[in-house]
Protein backbone atom coordinates (compact mmCIF):
# COMPACT_ATOMS: atom_id res chain seq x y z
CA UNK A 1 0.00 0.00 0.00
CA UNK A 2 1.23 3.63 -0.89
CA UNK A 3 2.67 5.55 1.95
CA UNK A 4 0.05 8.80 3.25
CA UNK A 5 -2.83 6.78 1.34
CA UNK A 6 -6.00 4.88 3.40
CA UNK A 7 -6.67 1.32 2.93
CA UNK A 8 -10.31 3.14 1.25
CA UNK A 9 -8.38 5.27 -1.08
CA UNK A 10 -5.95 2.35 -2.27
CA UNK A 11 -8.79 -0.30 -3.02
CA UNK A 12 -11.24 1.95 -4.08
CA UNK A 13 -9.99 2.35 -7.81
CA UNK A 14 -8.80 -1.78 -8.08
CA UNK A 15 -10.29 -3.57 -10.45
CA UNK A 16 -9.61 -5.84 -13.09
CA UNK A 17 -11.79 -6.38 -16.93
CA UNK A 18 -11.17 -9.86 -18.03
CA UNK A 19 -14.12 -8.71 -20.93
CA UNK A 20 -11.28 -6.57 -23.01
CA UNK A 21 -10.86 -7.19 -26.55
CA UNK A 22 -7.41 -7.19 -26.00
CA UNK A 23 -7.34 -9.51 -23.07
CA UNK A 24 -10.14 -11.74 -25.11
CA UNK A 25 -7.62 -11.76 -28.12
CA UNK A 26 -4.29 -12.92 -26.04
CA UNK A 27 -6.03 -15.31 -24.15
CA UNK A 28 -6.52 -16.78 -28.13
CA UNK A 29 -2.74 -16.87 -29.02
CA UNK A 30 -1.94 -18.73 -26.12
CA UNK A 31 1.33 -17.05 -25.09
CA UNK A 32 2.12 -19.88 -22.18
CA UNK A 33 2.52 -22.36 -24.99
CA UNK A 34 5.84 -21.30 -25.41
CA UNK A 35 6.95 -21.28 -21.92
CA UNK A 36 10.51 -19.50 -22.06
CA UNK A 37 8.88 -16.31 -24.09
CA UNK A 38 5.76 -16.63 -21.24
CA UNK A 39 7.81 -16.45 -17.94
CA UNK A 40 10.24 -14.67 -19.90
CA UNK A 41 8.00 -12.19 -20.27
CA UNK A 42 6.53 -12.14 -16.60
CA UNK A 43 10.19 -11.77 -15.31
CA UNK A 44 10.83 -8.81 -17.61
CA UNK A 45 7.58 -7.54 -16.62
CA UNK A 46 7.67 -7.35 -12.82
CA UNK A 47 11.54 -6.77 -12.84
CA UNK A 48 11.28 -3.87 -11.30
CA UNK A 49 10.26 -4.91 -8.10
CA UNK A 50 11.46 -6.96 -5.14
CA UNK A 51 11.01 -9.96 -4.57
CA UNK A 52 8.67 -12.28 -3.73
CA UNK A 53 7.00 -11.33 -6.95
CA UNK A 54 3.35 -13.24 -7.34
CA UNK A 55 2.01 -11.96 -10.91
CA UNK A 56 -0.81 -13.15 -12.70
CA UNK A 57 -1.48 -13.07 -16.29
CA UNK A 58 -4.59 -11.44 -16.98
CA UNK A 59 -4.62 -13.25 -20.54
CA UNK A 60 -4.17 -16.38 -19.13
CA UNK A 61 -7.02 -15.70 -16.14
CA UNK A 62 -9.51 -15.03 -18.91
CA UNK A 63 -8.48 -18.07 -21.05
CA UNK A 64 -9.35 -20.49 -18.14
CA UNK A 65 -12.14 -18.73 -16.79
CA UNK A 66 -13.72 -19.07 -20.56
CA UNK A 67 -12.57 -22.92 -20.12
CA UNK A 68 -14.62 -23.64 -17.35
CA UNK A 69 -17.84 -21.74 -18.53
CA UNK A 70 -17.02 -24.06 -21.89
CA UNK A 71 -16.72 -27.05 -19.75
CA UNK A 72 -19.78 -25.97 -17.43
CA UNK A 73 -22.05 -26.06 -20.95
CA UNK A 74 -24.64 -23.34 -19.27
CA UNK A 75 -24.31 -24.66 -15.85
CA UNK A 76 -23.90 -21.50 -13.63
CA UNK A 77 -20.13 -21.65 -11.76
CA UNK A 78 -19.91 -20.57 -8.23
CA UNK A 79 -16.75 -19.25 -7.70
CA UNK A 80 -14.11 -21.51 -4.61
CA UNK A 81 -13.12 -18.00 -2.97
CA UNK A 82 -10.10 -20.56 -1.21
CA UNK A 83 -8.46 -20.69 -4.88
CA UNK A 84 -8.67 -16.94 -5.32
CA UNK A 85 -8.08 -15.47 -2.30
CA UNK A 86 -8.32 -12.23 -4.06
CA UNK A 87 -11.45 -9.88 -3.92
CA UNK A 88 -10.85 -7.88 -6.74
CA UNK A 89 -9.81 -11.10 -8.51
CA UNK A 90 -13.25 -12.58 -7.72
CA UNK A 91 -15.60 -9.31 -8.52
CA UNK A 92 -13.40 -9.38 -12.04
CA UNK A 93 -14.58 -12.97 -12.44
CA UNK A 94 -17.72 -12.48 -10.97
CA UNK A 95 -18.25 -10.11 -14.18
CA UNK A 96 -18.10 -12.79 -16.93
CA UNK A 97 -21.91 -14.07 -17.68
CA UNK A 98 -22.04 -17.62 -16.34
CA UNK A 99 -20.12 -17.27 -13.02
CA UNK A 100 -22.74 -16.64 -9.90
CA UNK A 101 -21.86 -16.17 -6.64
CA UNK A 102 -19.12 -17.10 -4.09
CA UNK A 103 -18.09 -20.27 -2.46
CA UNK A 104 -16.76 -19.14 0.90
CA UNK A 105 -14.86 -21.09 3.57
CA UNK A 106 -15.48 -19.16 6.58
CA UNK A 107 -18.67 -17.01 7.89
CA UNK A 108 -16.14 -14.00 8.46
CA UNK A 109 -14.86 -13.93 5.37
CA UNK A 110 -18.33 -14.30 3.72
CA UNK A 111 -19.61 -11.34 5.94
CA UNK A 112 -16.99 -9.27 4.80
CA UNK A 113 -16.99 -10.30 0.62
CA UNK A 114 -20.83 -9.64 1.37
CA UNK A 115 -20.06 -5.96 1.70
CA UNK A 116 -20.03 -6.12 -2.52
CA UNK A 117 -21.24 -9.68 -3.53
CA UNK A 118 -25.02 -10.78 -2.86
CA UNK A 119 -24.62 -14.59 -3.32
CA UNK A 120 -21.95 -16.22 -0.41
CA UNK A 121 -22.35 -20.40 0.75
CA UNK A 122 -19.93 -21.15 3.19
CA UNK A 123 -18.53 -24.53 2.53
CA UNK A 124 -17.64 -25.72 5.70
CA UNK A 125 -19.39 -25.48 8.87
CA UNK A 126 -18.65 -23.06 11.32
CA UNK A 127 -18.24 -22.79 15.23
CA UNK A 128 -17.58 -19.02 14.91
CA UNK A 129 -20.19 -17.56 17.41
CA UNK A 130 -19.04 -13.90 16.87
CA UNK A 131 -19.17 -14.58 13.28
CA UNK A 132 -22.20 -15.83 13.27
CA UNK A 133 -24.08 -13.66 15.87
CA UNK A 134 -23.03 -10.64 13.47
CA UNK A 135 -25.02 -12.64 10.53
CA UNK A 136 -27.89 -13.27 12.65
CA UNK A 137 -28.20 -9.69 13.84
CA UNK A 138 -28.20 -8.57 9.91
CA UNK A 139 -31.32 -8.85 7.46
CA UNK A 140 -28.58 -7.62 4.69
CA UNK A 141 -26.24 -9.83 5.47
CA UNK A 142 -29.05 -12.54 6.23
CA UNK A 143 -29.97 -12.30 2.71
CA UNK A 144 -26.69 -12.59 1.14
CA UNK A 145 -25.22 -15.34 3.59
CA UNK A 146 -25.49 -19.03 3.35
CA UNK A 147 -23.93 -21.34 5.99
CA UNK A 148 -22.87 -24.79 5.97
CA UNK A 149 -24.40 -27.34 8.13
CA UNK A 150 -23.68 -31.15 8.18
CA UNK A 151 -25.39 -32.05 11.83
CA UNK A 152 -28.32 -31.00 14.25
CA UNK A 153 -25.13 -29.92 16.80
CA UNK A 154 -24.15 -26.76 13.86
CA UNK A 155 -27.68 -25.13 14.90
CA UNK A 156 -27.12 -25.29 18.27
CA UNK A 157 -24.25 -23.97 17.62
CA UNK A 158 -25.99 -21.06 15.94
CA UNK A 159 -28.79 -20.90 18.25
CA UNK A 160 -26.53 -20.95 21.24
CA UNK A 161 -24.93 -17.53 19.64
CA UNK A 162 -28.37 -15.80 19.15
CA UNK A 163 -31.53 -17.27 19.80
CA UNK A 164 -33.69 -17.97 17.06
CA UNK A 165 -36.01 -15.38 18.56
CA UNK A 166 -34.09 -12.65 18.99
CA UNK A 167 -32.46 -13.12 15.09
CA UNK A 168 -33.35 -13.12 11.33
CA UNK A 169 -33.46 -16.64 9.81
CA UNK A 170 -30.29 -17.92 8.60
CA UNK A 171 -30.43 -19.27 5.22
CA UNK A 172 -28.61 -23.02 5.60
CA UNK A 173 -27.03 -25.70 2.93
CA UNK A 174 -26.83 -29.33 3.98
CA UNK A 175 -23.23 -31.09 2.87
CA UNK A 176 -23.89 -34.29 1.61
CA UNK A 177 -21.26 -36.51 1.87
CA UNK A 178 -20.48 -38.33 -1.78
CA UNK A 179 -17.48 -40.48 -1.18
CA UNK A 180 -17.17 -43.63 -2.23
CA UNK A 181 -17.46 -46.53 -0.27
CA UNK A 182 -15.66 -49.30 -2.01
CA UNK A 183 -15.86 -52.80 -0.79
CA UNK A 184 -12.27 -53.59 -2.47
CA UNK A 185 -10.63 -50.16 -1.49
CA UNK A 186 -12.03 -48.73 1.20
CA UNK A 187 -13.23 -45.34 1.65
CA UNK A 188 -12.74 -42.96 -1.34
CA UNK A 189 -13.13 -39.15 -1.12
CA UNK A 190 -12.26 -36.87 1.57
CA UNK A 191 -13.36 -37.20 5.50
CA UNK A 192 -16.75 -34.77 5.10
CA UNK A 193 -20.11 -34.62 6.05
CA UNK A 194 -21.58 -37.48 7.98
CA UNK A 195 -24.97 -37.74 5.99
CA UNK A 196 -23.87 -40.35 3.17
CA UNK A 197 -27.52 -41.82 2.13
CA UNK A 198 -30.81 -39.92 0.87
CA UNK A 199 -32.60 -41.06 3.80
CA UNK A 200 -30.06 -39.64 5.95
CA UNK A 201 -29.96 -36.28 4.70
CA UNK A 202 -34.06 -36.26 3.90
CA UNK A 203 -34.00 -36.82 7.75
CA UNK A 204 -31.41 -33.53 8.25
CA UNK A 205 -33.49 -31.40 5.91
CA UNK A 206 -36.59 -32.43 8.02
CA UNK A 207 -34.89 -31.37 11.05
CA UNK A 208 -33.67 -28.31 9.78
CA UNK A 209 -37.02 -27.02 8.40
CA UNK A 210 -38.67 -27.70 11.76
CA UNK A 211 -36.48 -25.74 13.82
CA UNK A 212 -37.68 -21.81 14.24
CA UNK A 213 -34.66 -19.51 12.95
CA UNK A 214 -33.57 -21.70 9.59
CA UNK A 215 -34.50 -21.57 5.85
CA UNK A 216 -33.55 -24.49 3.86
CA UNK A 217 -32.57 -23.04 0.66
CA UNK A 218 -29.62 -25.36 -0.62
CA UNK A 219 -27.27 -28.93 -0.86
CA UNK A 220 -23.48 -28.77 -1.71
CA UNK A 221 -22.34 -32.42 -2.82
CA UNK A 222 -18.63 -32.24 -3.51
CA UNK A 223 -16.48 -35.22 -5.14
CA UNK A 224 -13.13 -34.69 -4.14
CA UNK A 225 -12.17 -38.00 -5.48
CA UNK A 226 -12.79 -36.84 -8.97
CA UNK A 227 -12.77 -33.56 -9.05
CA UNK A 228 -9.21 -33.07 -6.92
CA UNK A 229 -7.51 -35.97 -8.52
CA UNK A 230 -5.79 -36.48 -11.68
CA UNK A 231 -6.32 -39.20 -14.01
CA UNK A 232 -3.01 -39.04 -16.13
CA UNK A 233 -0.81 -40.40 -13.38
CA UNK A 234 2.85 -41.71 -15.39
CA UNK A 235 2.68 -45.06 -13.87
CA UNK A 236 0.13 -46.73 -16.50
CA UNK A 237 -1.17 -49.10 -13.83
CA UNK A 238 -2.00 -46.85 -11.27
CA UNK A 239 -3.70 -44.07 -14.23
CA UNK A 240 -5.91 -47.51 -15.51
CA UNK A 241 -6.79 -47.76 -11.60
CA UNK A 242 -7.94 -43.97 -10.80
CA UNK A 243 -10.03 -44.15 -14.33
CA UNK A 244 -11.77 -47.40 -13.11
CA UNK A 245 -12.28 -45.31 -9.44
CA UNK A 246 -13.52 -42.51 -10.88
CA UNK A 247 -15.70 -43.95 -13.67
CA UNK A 248 -17.45 -46.34 -11.01
CA UNK A 249 -17.55 -43.83 -8.13
CA UNK A 250 -18.86 -41.16 -10.47
CA UNK A 251 -21.71 -44.15 -11.85
CA UNK A 252 -22.44 -44.77 -8.06
CA UNK A 253 -23.03 -40.67 -7.36
CA UNK A 254 -25.24 -40.28 -9.92
CA UNK A 255 -27.62 -42.38 -8.64
CA UNK A 256 -27.36 -41.34 -4.95
CA UNK A 257 -26.99 -37.85 -5.22
CA UNK A 258 -30.32 -37.87 -7.74
CA UNK A 259 -31.88 -39.38 -4.92
CA UNK A 260 -30.99 -37.80 -2.16
CA UNK A 261 -31.95 -34.51 -4.20
CA UNK A 262 -35.43 -36.07 -4.44
CA UNK A 263 -35.79 -36.89 -1.35
CA UNK A 264 -34.82 -33.34 0.24
CA UNK A 265 -36.95 -31.62 -2.44
CA UNK A 266 -40.27 -33.51 -1.06
CA UNK A 267 -39.43 -31.97 2.29
CA UNK A 268 -38.74 -28.26 1.02
CA UNK A 269 -38.05 -26.03 -2.10
CA UNK A 270 -34.15 -25.61 -2.75
CA UNK A 271 -33.08 -22.58 -4.36
CA UNK A 272 -29.61 -24.69 -5.59
CA UNK A 273 -27.86 -28.08 -5.78
CA UNK A 274 -24.08 -27.43 -6.02
CA UNK A 275 -21.06 -30.02 -6.98
CA UNK A 276 -18.04 -30.81 -8.39
CA UNK A 277 -14.93 -28.84 -8.90
CA UNK A 278 -12.45 -27.89 -11.75
CA UNK A 279 -11.61 -31.39 -12.03
CA UNK A 280 -15.12 -32.76 -12.35
CA UNK A 281 -17.19 -30.02 -14.31
CA UNK A 282 -18.37 -31.72 -17.11
CA UNK A 283 -19.37 -35.15 -15.42
CA UNK A 284 -21.28 -32.82 -12.78
CA UNK A 285 -23.04 -30.83 -14.96
CA UNK A 286 -24.65 -33.50 -16.99
CA UNK A 287 -26.43 -34.41 -13.68
CA UNK A 288 -29.80 -33.68 -13.53
CA UNK A 289 -30.11 -33.28 -9.79
CA UNK A 290 -27.13 -30.26 -10.19
CA UNK A 291 -28.02 -26.74 -10.60
CA UNK A 292 -24.83 -25.34 -10.12
CA UNK A 293 -20.99 -26.34 -10.36
CA UNK A 294 -17.73 -25.25 -8.19
CA UNK A 295 -14.91 -24.12 -8.98
CA UNK A 296 -11.53 -21.35 -8.50
CA UNK A 297 -8.54 -23.62 -8.81
CA UNK A 298 -9.21 -24.30 -12.73
CA UNK A 299 -8.66 -19.59 -12.57
CA UNK A 300 -5.05 -19.74 -11.74
CA UNK A 301 -3.94 -23.14 -13.19
CA UNK A 302 -1.43 -24.16 -10.30
CA UNK A 303 0.34 -27.67 -11.38
CA UNK A 304 -1.97 -29.83 -9.61
CA UNK A 305 -4.53 -29.36 -12.42
CA UNK A 306 -1.81 -30.62 -15.20
CA UNK A 307 -2.84 -34.20 -14.25
CA UNK A 308 -5.69 -34.38 -16.02
CA UNK A 309 -6.74 -36.13 -19.63
CA UNK A 310 -10.14 -34.01 -20.07
CA UNK A 311 -8.75 -30.08 -20.03
CA UNK A 312 -5.62 -28.56 -19.75
CA UNK A 313 -4.75 -25.20 -17.43
CA UNK A 314 -2.96 -22.28 -18.59
CA UNK A 315 -0.08 -21.48 -15.96
CA UNK A 316 -2.00 -17.87 -15.28
CA UNK A 317 -0.36 -17.29 -11.73
CA UNK A 318 3.53 -17.64 -10.72
CA UNK A 319 5.56 -16.20 -7.98
CA UNK A 320 9.10 -15.53 -8.50
CA UNK A 321 12.04 -15.54 -5.90
CA UNK A 322 15.57 -14.04 -5.95
CA UNK A 323 19.10 -16.38 -6.52
CA UNK A 324 21.12 -14.76 -3.19
CA UNK A 325 23.95 -17.42 -2.95
CA UNK A 326 26.26 -19.77 -5.12
CA UNK A 327 27.36 -22.71 -3.05
CA UNK A 328 28.69 -24.29 -6.09
CA UNK A 329 28.97 -23.89 -10.04
CA UNK A 330 25.80 -25.83 -10.57
CA UNK A 331 23.55 -24.85 -7.22
CA UNK A 332 22.01 -21.62 -6.78
CA UNK A 333 20.14 -21.18 -3.87
CA UNK A 334 17.16 -18.69 -3.46
CA UNK A 335 15.52 -16.38 -0.98
CA UNK A 336 12.46 -18.12 1.14
CA UNK A 337 10.57 -20.79 -1.19
CA UNK A 338 8.90 -22.91 1.54
CA UNK A 339 5.31 -22.39 -0.22
CA UNK A 340 4.31 -26.21 0.41
CA UNK A 341 0.84 -26.82 -0.66
CA UNK A 342 -1.71 -28.47 1.92
CA UNK A 343 -2.39 -31.91 1.56
CA UNK A 344 -0.62 -35.00 2.22
CA UNK A 345 3.18 -34.41 2.67
CA UNK A 346 4.87 -35.57 -0.93
CA UNK A 347 6.94 -33.85 -3.62
CA UNK A 348 3.89 -32.90 -5.64
CA UNK A 349 3.01 -30.41 -2.97
CA UNK A 350 6.39 -28.93 -2.96
CA UNK A 351 6.30 -25.45 -6.24
CA UNK A 352 7.63 -26.33 -9.22
CA UNK A 353 10.17 -24.64 -10.67
CA UNK A 354 9.56 -23.74 -14.47
CA UNK A 355 11.96 -20.95 -15.50
CA UNK A 356 14.92 -21.15 -16.59
CA UNK A 357 13.79 -24.54 -17.12
CA UNK A 358 16.09 -27.80 -15.83
CA UNK A 359 16.60 -26.78 -12.32
CA UNK A 360 15.14 -29.46 -9.53
CA UNK A 361 15.04 -29.19 -5.73
CA UNK A 362 17.91 -30.76 -3.23
CA UNK A 363 16.47 -34.29 -2.21
CA UNK A 364 17.58 -33.66 1.09
CA UNK A 365 16.29 -30.36 1.44
CA UNK A 366 13.55 -29.52 -0.69
CA UNK A 367 11.78 -26.10 -0.48
CA UNK A 368 12.74 -24.63 2.13
CA UNK A 369 11.22 -21.82 5.25
CA UNK A 370 13.96 -19.07 4.33
CA UNK A 371 16.08 -20.65 1.40
CA UNK A 372 15.81 -23.24 -1.49
CA UNK A 373 19.09 -24.23 -3.06
CA UNK A 374 18.10 -25.73 -6.67
CA UNK A 375 20.49 -27.78 -8.75
CA UNK A 376 21.31 -28.78 -12.26
CA UNK A 377 22.93 -27.82 -15.72
CA UNK A 378 20.76 -24.42 -15.68
CA UNK A 379 21.75 -23.02 -12.61
CA UNK A 380 25.41 -22.54 -13.59
CA UNK A 381 23.92 -19.63 -15.72
CA UNK A 382 22.32 -18.20 -12.62
CA UNK A 383 24.34 -15.09 -10.50
CA UNK A 384 23.62 -13.81 -7.69
CA UNK A 385 20.29 -11.53 -8.00
CA UNK A 386 18.80 -13.56 -11.14
CA UNK A 387 15.43 -14.79 -10.41
CA UNK A 388 13.43 -18.27 -10.48
CA UNK A 389 10.05 -18.81 -11.22
CA UNK A 390 7.97 -21.37 -9.51
CA UNK A 391 4.18 -22.52 -10.23
CA UNK A 392 2.21 -23.56 -6.97
CA UNK A 393 0.60 -27.28 -6.51
CA UNK A 394 -2.48 -25.39 -5.36
CA UNK A 395 -4.61 -22.53 -6.23
CA UNK A 396 -5.11 -19.62 -3.76
CA UNK A 397 -1.99 -20.89 -1.11
CA UNK A 398 0.04 -18.33 -2.72
CA UNK A 399 -1.83 -15.07 -2.18
CA UNK A 400 -1.33 -16.46 1.84
CA UNK A 401 2.58 -15.22 1.41
CA UNK A 402 1.73 -12.50 -0.30
CA UNK A 403 0.30 -8.88 0.12
CA UNK A 404 0.08 -7.72 -3.14
CA UNK A 405 -0.93 -9.43 -6.59
CA UNK A 406 1.37 -7.80 -10.29
CA UNK A 407 -0.87 -8.41 -12.95
CA UNK A 408 0.68 -8.69 -16.37
CA UNK A 409 -1.71 -7.65 -19.20
CA UNK A 410 -1.96 -8.67 -22.87
CA UNK A 411 0.72 -5.87 -24.00
CA UNK A 412 3.27 -7.59 -21.68
CA UNK A 413 3.61 -4.79 -19.32
CA UNK A 414 2.66 -5.23 -15.41
CA UNK A 415 -0.72 -3.07 -14.00
CA UNK A 416 -0.81 -1.91 -10.59
CA UNK A 417 -0.96 -4.26 -7.76
CA UNK A 418 -3.85 -5.66 -6.98
CA UNK A 419 -4.03 -6.58 -3.43
CA UNK A 420 -4.86 -10.64 -2.14
CA UNK A 421 -6.93 -11.14 1.34
CA UNK A 422 -3.45 -10.73 3.33
CA UNK A 423 -3.15 -7.62 1.53
CA UNK A 424 -6.53 -6.16 2.58
CA UNK A 425 -5.60 -6.93 6.27
CA UNK A 426 -7.34 -10.40 6.32
CA UNK A 427 -6.26 -14.21 7.51
CA UNK A 428 -9.76 -15.84 7.59
CA UNK A 429 -7.12 -19.62 7.73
Amino acid sequence: MRLGVSREEYTAGMTLDLSGADVVAAASRAPWEDPNRYWGGLDAATRDRPAPVVALSTPALRRNAGDLLRRAGGIPIRVASKSVRSRTVLEAVLALPGFNGVLAYTVAEALWLADTIDDVVVAYPSADRAALRQLGESAELAERVTVMVDSEEHLDVIDAALAPGSRVPIRVCLDFDVSWRSRALGHIGVRRSPVHSPEALRDLASRVTARPGFRLVGVMAYEAQIAGVGDRAANPAEAALLRTMQRVSGAELADRRGAAIAAVRDVGDLEFVNGGGTGSIERTAAEAAITEVAAGSGLYGPHLFDGYRAFTVAPALGFALDVVRKPTPDRATLLGGGWIASGPAAPDRLPMPVWPAGLSYEPREGAGEVQTPLRGATARALHVGDRVWLRHTKAGEPLEHTAEVVPVGPDGSAGDPILSYRGEGKCFL
